[in-house]
């Protein structure tokens, strides 16, 4: 189990740093965009670009913040009840978030399949939809796995 874990980190480790990446490409692109608009040269589909970018960066970055647990998280409710309690708790907020996130993905995977059908593009640059959509469902699949992870860390006492 130790080594689903494992690579179920290195998953999530990877998706970030994607999404790392991405966010320092999207803030060069809009600062040169922004440098060249006031010479009267902008780059031409800026919008679109940072608007793929936000949306990587946003899916990316999820289930590693999930795994170190960087989202806001109220815990003094929580805290007020028993050890075995606080256990029962996690694992059923998480597997909750597990239904929640194969919805998601799987219905990504849809609309990742009816964007390619389709051909639908970005009007500027003509960049298709579809990838991106693909990118985002595979990372919420990426976090059913986090969840899962924490469930396990939960009944093995190492989750707090």
């Amino acid at each position: 189990m130790n080594g689903l874990i494992g690579i179920i980190f290195r998953l999530s480790k990877w998706a970030n740093v994607t999404a790392g990446i991405t966010l320092t490409l999207m803030m060069l692109l809009t600062v040169t965009d922004v440098i060249l608009r006031s010479m009267g040269k902008p780059i031409v589909g800026t919008f679109e670009i940072v608007a793929f970018a936000g949306a990587v960066v946003i899916g990316f970055s999820l289930p590693f913040t999930s795994w170190v647990r960087g989202h806001i998280y109220v815990d003094f409710f929580v805290q007020k009840f028993t050890s075995p309690i606080r256990k029962v708790f996690h694992a059923a907020t998480r597997v909750l978030g597990i239904g929640l996130f194969l919805m998601i993905g799987w219905n990504l995977m849809i609309m990742g399949t009816d964007l390619l059908k389709s051909g639908e593009v970005s009007p500027t640059l003509q960049m298709p939809f579809y990838p991106i959509v693909y990118g985002i469902g595979v990372c919420c699949f990426v976090q059913t796995l986090v969840l899962l992870a924490d469930i396990v860390k939960v009944f093995r006492d190492r989750y707090e």
